[in-house]
């Protein structure tokens, strides 16, 4: 069956990334997206439009019926459509049990009638939500969801494992660890990206709970993962769960800090007391990185390097004034 990648939610700060790199290899892809934050955000040159194996649907993903003879022959799904990240699931709770499970659900029951693959859930390792410093965990690990956007996330990956006999494809689900680097639609409300950002244009940068834990992961490492996963015999991985991540990406607060003054003067840091955010998470990928080649990936100060590097040419001169279009801070109306 010749490849034809269908993604739901595509227009996003991985999903263009991804999609590009699809692109390169040849392959057909389907994007469907609503384009939430605004068309000045989701500008359509962030995605090579004109390629002639790129289609652009604009749409609510609870529409995917309509478009049901486009997406005859797609052979492999995956579903990033969210309302992604705390503070923004926090801003708008009803629309996110609405896209990041109702609609989901809606999708997942639709696809099951094609003649599809697998389906790639991406879910979060913010899942893991509190654990205890001296603890890491792998994919086994008890989940505790701190939030309205990683129990969306749980609440999916429930209902495909509950489903897992009822499907006629092969699920995935990838717990990401927290992403960083440069994508065609920059977002900068992300721990390394934004420490990196402010601290370049000698902002003042509060700092809470410094010593907390988080894994992170490069957007192109992402794009590869997702790609070699799809490459993979889909019996193989039926049903299987993975936290998508390097070890060595197990950070803390402080030690992006002492990362990004490789780069900046961070004098400007104020380390405050505890912060609302109560998650605290190390995350083992021994599994993921048994099953895929993740030998050559961006590390945190590689990450950071590449984001000075394009703020010395001058590409984020408007961060200060427009800095609603480098992050997911209020959707459309």
């Amino acid at each position: 069956m010749e490849k034809k990648i269908l993604i739901l939610g595509g227009s996003g700060y991985i999903g263009t990334v991804l999609i590009n790199e699809i692109l390169k290899k040849r392959i057909k892809v389907i994007n469907i997206d609503n384009h939430l934050f605004g068309d000045d955000i989701h500008n359509k040159d962030y995605i090579k439009d004109r390629d002639e194996n790129y289609e652009f649907i604009n749409s609510n993903i609870s529409e995917i019926e309509k478009f049901d003879k486009k997406l005859d022959g797609v052979s492999d799904v995956v579903i990033l459509a969210a309302i992604v990240g705390d503070p923004l699931s926090k801003k708008y709770p009803e629309l996110t049990v609405k896209t990041n499970e109702e609609c989901i659900i809606n999708c997942l029951n639709y696809l099951n009638k094609k003649d599809i693959n697998r389906v790639i859930f991406v879910s979060t390792c913010s899942n893991y939500g509190l654990i205890k410093d001296n603890e890491i965990a792998d994919e086994s690990f008890a989940l505790n969801p701190l939030s309205i956007y990683s129990k969306s996330k749980v609440n999916i990956e429930n209902y495909i494992q509950s489903k897992k006999n009822f499907y006629n494809f092969s699920p995935v689900i990838l717990r990401f660890a927290t992403a960083f680097g440069l994508s065609p639609r920059m977002r900068f409300d992300l721990t390394v990206n934004e420490f990196s950002i402010d601290l370049l244009f000698k902002k003042t940068l509060e700092v809470y709970d410094a010593e907390t834990w988080r894994p992170y992961f490069h957007t192109k490492d992402f794009a590869n993962a997702i790609l070699q996963i799809i490459d993979i015999d889909k019996m193989l991985l039926k049903n299987e769960v993975f936290n998508v991540g390097v070890d060595e990406n197990n950070a803390t607060k402080n030690d992006i800090l002492r990362i990004i003054g490789n780069f900046v003067d961070i004098s400007k840091v104020k380390i405050l007391a505890k912060g609302k955010d109560k998650r605290n998470y190390k995350v083992s990928f021994k599994k993921i990185n048994q099953l895929l080649k993740l030998n050559d990936v961006m590390s945190i100060k590689d990450g950071v390097s590449e984001i000075s590097n394009e703020f010395k040419l001058g590409k984020f001169d408007n961060y200060i004034d427009f800095k609603h279009l480098y992050g997911n801070y209020t959707i459309k109306s």
